[in-house]
């Protein structure tokens, strides 16, 4: 199974919607709460190639990128491929 991580925000309604989508599909996830957190965002900012958006997402350390990527592989039947593959 695929290395899930997902860098949120914990008011931010996509991070809320993403981490809710991983739920249903039973997918296990490290969370990096990032709320005020300069530096942490900072680290973000630099795996996700100067995205400072939330939530970035990764997957075996690969960034996706947000809640509307996430759903897009989602719809195009891409995400569950990502998540069977190991690191």
């Amino acid at each position: 199974m695929a290395t899930v991580e997902i860098y949120t925000w914990q008011s931010c309604p996509f991070c809320i919607r993403a981490k809710t989508l991983l739920e249903i599909k039973g997918i296990t996830y490290v969370e990096h709460k990032i709320d005020g957190d300069a530096e942490a965002r900072k680290a973000m900012s630099q795996r996700a190639e100067g995205r400072t958006s939330v939530p970035q997402i990764f997957i075996n350390g690969k960034g996706i990128g947000g809640c509307d990527d996430l759903y897009l592989l989602e719809n195009d039947n891409q995400l569950d491929i990502l998540l069977k593959q190991k690191e």
